[in-house]
């Protein structure tokens, strides 16, 4: 099969709104004829089953939390990019595109990255009018932030909960759209499966988390807005419930999974402290605005932090070392998520850790208090103000923008960061891979859709800061309501889609006999045990640095693995009724299959780019080393069961930005 992206023709900035106007559109008396089924009520999910439901089309909606507004979309804290130069400094579309391209090393599409910068600013728009609370300076506009990778300040937040925000705004319009009954929202509701009838994908499989109760759901289309599959490493920033699923049933059904192996570690978050720990905790790139990062110069003093004989503040300014400041002096503090990730890894792995384990680094505060304390004596004229009253205002200022965060991190360590240095560790956190789309966001299933971070589409190898949000809010407001009724237009003499066909007799009855063969084994291990054990192969072999030995181990590893959990796999309870361990069963059984296909993409791409950082691949100086030569192209894997994925190359062509090594100094 060839892939065809569909990319419009003509110059890059005429592609998006060219296209708009050659696309089918759906008269507004016949989208009441169709349903379209969106699973995932996150940021993506959310905003495209409000608008959808909105222009006319009858809307079915699924989540599995008990309500949207539970979605994985509120932990993105720091804020969500756009090209309004707010700040007159330079920024625009084109510098949001290159930045946004350079920044995923060069691994990305074209086209789809510059449709995205050209929204942004609609997305903003969109959320003050639902009444978003964007932080806003002395003037009264919209304020700004910078973020890694870019040297201008384009990130727009609400203090350090910006996700949150911005899905209470989508939810908002989506419970508009319930209480005019065109959205029918099924709560604790998860996807077991997809249906395709007649080539076309028409509907899913969906167990009922309470009841236990398996239905059949039928569509004109079905959009997958079920986010990312950073969980298949056990610890991840993640929600514990984020999983892989949906999209791992629409890919064993035909749809191609687009370079798996591009896994984000995001530089931030709270160390690991136990084998007690099911999860990780993000501490928001927005910190590395304001704070500065460094470790001991001197391994004598690194070894008595670990050791518990010194703390931060005991090392005098001299003897720390502001390592990102000295190897990237244009961006600093500010590089790229995997640049900064991999320097920290080299500094702990070198000896200078700052906890007890040796795997942290800090990021401190006390210059930032610093500054704002000045400058509000300076506001306030404040003659006589002593060091202790520069701190106070400081402080106050801080709190103001960051409060939420400094809080988090005081409840989670014990550690008040308004008076100690935060300790902070790379975790895994985004999934730049996803199901391949092309430019209308369709997956090599006919009538399947992936938005949002269930998709692979715009972030290349490393995703930028601030994003996320910026992706997912572009594909559910602005893209899909465009580009879905290009292909609903066709479907006009359909009518409704019969659940009672063999197709669905079939998918239900696969659902079932898993269920089944769950509750019926007698194993003796809990899904958490094979869980936590994928976890460790993944992050030691294919994690924030791969080699080919070490990937092959990892293959031969996992299947192993998989084949003891379903010998030895235990799930307790029943099937007909809430049961959370069935539920994990499940998903940890789709991710011992995409972590062998994940070490698989990481395998055969020969060179280091973004997040995929291969140790046999590397400039002397330790950055990513890419081969444009041979692998500037997006893998898109073919599932073929027990026989080994077929490999599918879109070829990338870049017209608008040159080829170059990044380079952040």
């Amino acid at each position: 099969m060839k892939l065809d992206a569909k990319i419009p023709a003509g110059p890059l900035a005429e592609k998006w709104s060219k296209h708009k106007f050659n696309l089918k559109l759906v008269n507004p008396a016949n989208k009441r004829k169709y349903t379209v089924i969106v699973v995932g009520t996150g940021l993506a999910g959310a905003s495209a089953a409000a608008s959808l439901a909105e222009l006319g089309y009858n809307v079915k909606a699924f989540c599995y939390q008990d309500s949207p507004r539970r979605a994985h979309s509120i932990a993105a804290q720091g804020g969500i990019n756009a090209a309004k130069n707010y700040q007159n400094d330079g920024d625009s579309v084109y510098r949001l595109f290159y930045d946004t391209i350079k920044g995923g090393d060069y691994r990305a599409r074209e086209a789809n990255v510059y449709r995205l910068a050209e929204v942004s600013a609609n997305i903003i728009d969109q959320c003050v009018a639902q009444g978003v609370p964007f932080a806003r300076e002395y003037g009264g506009l919209l304020d700004n932030r910078s973020f890694g990778g870019v040297q201008v300040q384009r990130t727009f937040y609400a203090a350090g909960q910006t996700g949150q925000q911005l899905l209470l705004g989508a939810y908002s319009a989506l419970n508009r759209q319930i209480a005019l009954g065109t959205v029918k929202m099924y709560n604790r509701h998860e996807m077991l499966d997809i249906v395709n009838v007649g080539g076309k994908t028409r509907g899913i499989i969906a167990r009922n988390l309470i009841t236990g109760e398996i239905e059949r759901h039928s569509g004109h289309a079905v959009l997958l807005a079920t986010g990312g599959y950073g969980n298949v490493f056990f610890l991840s920033t993640n929600a514990m419930g984020s999983n892989v699923t949906a999209a791992w049933k629409a890919h064993k059904k035909g749809a191609f999974f687009g370079n798996p192996c591009f896994t984000q570690i995001h530089p931030t978050c709270i160390p690991v402290s136990g084998e007690h720990q099911s999860k990780l905790t993000l501490m928001s790139e927005s910190l590395r605005n304001d704070g500065r990062i460094w470790v001991p110069a001197k391994t004598e003093d690194a070894q008595a932090i670990q050791n518990g004989t010194k703390r931060g503040n005991d090392i005098p300014e001299e003897d720390r070392d502001y390592y990102l400041e000295r190897r990237y002096p244009s961006f600093g503090n500010l590089v790229p998520r995997d640049v900064a990730s991999r320097a920290a890894k080299e500094r702990c792995d070198a000896g200078f850790g700052v906890n007890r384990t040796g795997q942290a680094v800090f990021l401190d505060y006390t210059f930032a208090i610093n500054r704002y304390g000045n400058q509000e004596v300076n506001r306030l004229n404040l003659q006589d103000a002593d060091e202790e009253k520069v701190k106070e205002l400081g402080i106050a200022v801080v709190k103001e923008k960051y409060g939420n965060l400094f809080d988090m991190y005081k409840q989670i360590t014990g550690d008040d960061p308004y008076q100690t240095p935060m300790k902070i560790y790379p975790a895994v956190h985004y999934t730049m891979g996803g199901l391949w789309v092309d430019y209308n966001l369709m997956t090599t299933l006919e009538g399947c859709y992936a938005l949002g971070e269930a998709n692979f589409s715009d972030h290349g190898a490393n995703r930028l800061g601030a994003s996320a949000l910026m992706q997912g809010l572009a594909d559910g407001y602005f893209v899909i309501p465009y580009t879905i009724g290009d292909y609903l237009a066709d479907d006009i003499r359909t009518g409704a889609i019969p659940t009672n066909s063999p197709e669905f007799d079939e998918a239900e009855k696969a659902v079932i006999d898993r269920i089944q063969f769950f509750m019926n084994n007698k194993g003796t291990k809990s899904v958490d045990f094979f869980h936590k054990r994928l976890g460790k192969i993944m992050w030691d072999k294919c994690g924030m640095a791969r080699n080919a030995q070490g990937l092959q181990e990892a293959i031969e590893e996992i299947k192993a693995l998989r084949a003891e959990f379903w010998q030895d796999v235990r799930v307790p309870g029943n099937a007909e009724s809430f049961n959370p361990e069935l539920d994990k069963a499940g998903r940890v059984a789709d991710f011992l299959e995409l972590g062998e296909l994940m070490c698989h993409d990481a395998l055969h791409r020969n060179e280091s780019c973004g997040g995929h950082f291969r140790e046999e691949y590397q400039t002397e100086e330790g950055e990513a080393l890419r081969d444009d030569t041979n692998f500037a192209y997006v893998a898109a894997w073919e599932y073929k069961g027990e026989e080994k994925p077929v490999l599918h190359k879109e070829e990338l062509v870049f017209e608008n930005v040159k080829l170059t090594q990044r380079s952040y100094k």
